[in-house]
C-alpha cells in the first residue's frame, strides 16, 4: 500500500513540475541589478536559483565556524548524560555518596538540571544527609517546583519532622492541586504527625490517581483506619467515625478488628460482636475468628457453639483452634480446653496458645505444668527454644499436627479435596 502512494505521489510532482516548466518557459522573467557602474541582468528562475545557493553556502560556513564551540557544547551534553545514568545506576545501587556526587555534576547542563537534583536530593537523603537534601532541593524548586515540594515533604518526614512535612504540603492538599505522590507523602506525613482525618482526606484522591498498585493502596488505606479507630477518644467518637466509613473502606479485617477491639475497651460489647459476625460471615479470617474467642460477654455458651459450628469448614485453622480454647477455659471445660489448645500449638505454637494451656493447667490445678506453658509462652516472644510437655500430659499420649481433610463436592456433585 505505501509503494502505490510513493508512485501516485512522484507522478503528481512530475506532472506539477512538467506544466510549472511550461509556465516559466512561456516567460522565464528579467532581474537587473545595476550597483556602482556594474550591471548584471538574468531570468527571473535563474535569480532564485542562485540565491538559493548563495544561502546554502551561507549556511555551510557558518556551521563550519561554529563547529569547534558545539563540539565542547555536545562533549559537555554527552558527558552530562553519561554522569546522569551513572549517577541514577548508583542510587539503585545504594552508592549514595558516588550518586549525588555523579549527579552534582549532571546538574550543570540546563535541560538536566531539574531531574539531577531532584536525584541527588535523594540521595543525600537516603545517606541521612537531611541539610544536604533540602540545600538541593532549593535549587531543584527553581525548575521543577511541584516534584521538590513533595520531595522536600519526604525528606522531612525522613527527617523526624512529619509536622513541618504536613504544614507544607497542606495549602495544595486543600486547594486539591497535590500531585499523586504528593497524596502519598501527605498521607504517611498525617499518619506519622497523628493527624488521622488529614490522612483520611488523601485517600480517595490517592486512590483515583493510581499511583499505588491495588496490594499498596490496601495496606496503606488499612494503616489510615486502625490509626483513625486507635485514635478515638471515646465510644460516642468511635461510632461516629464507624458510621461515616464507606462500606467498603468497613470490609477489611484488620480494620473490623481494630474496631471490634476499640469499642470492647469502652464497654461497647455487642456492636463489636456483631461486626466480627457479619465479617466472617462475608469472609473467613484467622485475625477476626481469634479476636471474637477475647471478646467478653456472658453469652459464652452460644459462641462456643456457633464457633464450634465453624470448625467443620475449617478444622486446621490454629487461630480458631486457639479460640475454642480460650473459651473453653472461661467457661471451665478444663478437658476441652486442652485438645483444642494442644491442636493449634501443634499446627502452629503461639504465645496466645501456650498462655492459654497454662491457664488450663492452672484451673487443673497442676502449677508445673502450668509454669511449663507460661515459660514457654515467654521463650517464643524471646526467641528461645521451647520445653514440650510430657507426653504422659498430652492428651492421646502425642501432639496431632495432621491436617484434617474435609469432602468438598463441586456443582456435578463430584468429591473433591480442600485445597
Amino acid at each position: 500500500m505505501k509503494l502505490w502512494r510513493w508512485i501516485l505521489l512522484l507522478v503528481i510532482v512530475a506532472a506539477v513540475a512538467a506544466f510549472g516548466w511550461h509556465w516559466v518557459a512561456e516567460d522565464p522573467g528579467y532581474v537587473l541589478v545595476r550597483f556602482r557602474g556594474v550591471t548584471a541582468q538574468t531570468s527571473l528562475l535563474a535569480a532564485v536559483i542562485l540565491l538559493l545557493l548563495i544561502w546554502v553556502a551561507i549556511t555551510v560556513l557558518w556551521r563550519l565556524a561554529r563547529w569547534p564551540f558545539g563540539a565542547f557544547s555536545r562533549r559537555h551534553r554527552r558527558m552530562s548524560q553519561q554522569r546522569l545514568a551513572e549517577g541514577l545506576v548508583a542510587l539503585m545501587e545504594g552508592r549514595h555518596s558516588d550518586a549525588e556526587r555523579d549527579l552534582n555534576r549532571a546538574s550543570r547542563l540546563n535541560t538536566l538540571r531539574g531531574p539531577a537534583l531532584l536525584a541527588a536530593a535523594e540521595a543525600a537523603s537516603r545517606r541521612g544527609e537531611h541539610g544536604r537534601a533540602l540545600e538541593s532541593l532549593d535549587e531543584a524548586a527553581q525548575v521543577a517546583p511541584r516534584a521538590a515540594r513533595v520531595l522536600r515533604a519526604r525528606v522531612l518526614r525522613r527527617d523526624g519532622k512529619p509536622a513541618e512535612a504536613l504544614t507544607l504540603l497542606t495549602p495544595e492538599a486543600d486547594n486539591g492541586n497535590l500531585s499523586p505522590g504528593g497524596w502519598r507523602e501527605f498521607a504517611l506525613a498525617a499518619l506519622a504527625s497523628g493527624d488521622t482525618r488529614r490522612a483520611r482526606e488523601a485517600l480517595e484522591p490517592l486512590q483515583k490517581s493510581g499511583v499505588l498498585g491495588a496490594r499498596a493502596y490496601n495496606a496503606l488505606e488499612t494503616q489510615v483506619l486502625v490509626a483513625s479507630i486507635n485514635a478515638a477518644a471515646d465510644g460516642a467518637v468511635l461510632n461516629t467515625l464507624w458510621s461515616q466509613l464507606p462500606k467498603g473502606q468497613r470490609r477489611a479485617s484488620a480494620v473490623v478488628d481494630a474496631y471490634a477491639r476499640k469499642a470492647t475497651a469502652f464497654g461497647l460489647v455487642l456492636p463489636a460482636m456483631d461486626e466480627v459476625e457479619s465479617a466472617l460471615r462475608r469472609e473467613w479470617s484467622s485475625q477476626l475468628v481469634e479476636t471474637y474467642g477475647a471478646l467478653p460477654g456472658t453469652d459464652l455458651e452460644a459462641r462456643l457453639r456457633r464457633a464450634e459450628g465453624w470448625q467443620e469448614a475449617h478444622p486446621n485453622d490454629p487461630s480458631l483452634l486457639l479460640a475454642l480454647g480460650r473459651m473453653c477455659v472461661r467457661m471451665s471445660l478444663w478437658g476441652k480446653a486442652r485438645q483444642y489448645l494442644e491442636r493449634s500449638l501443634a499446627l502452629v505454637p503461639s504465645v496466645g496458645a501456650w498462655e492459654a494451656l497454662g491457664d488450663t493447667y492452672e484451673g487443673l490445678g497442676d502449677a508445673v505444668l502450668a509454669q511449663r506453658c507460661y515459660r514457654n509462652a515467654i521463650a517464643i516472644t524471646r526467641g528461645e527454644v521451647i520445653v514440650p510437655l510430657p507426653a504422659s500430659n498430652v492428651v492421646g499420649g502425642r501432639l496431632d499436627t495432621r491436617p484434617i481433610a474435609i469432602e468438598e463436592r463441586d456443582e456435578h456433585g463430584v468429591p473433591r479435596l480442600r485445597k
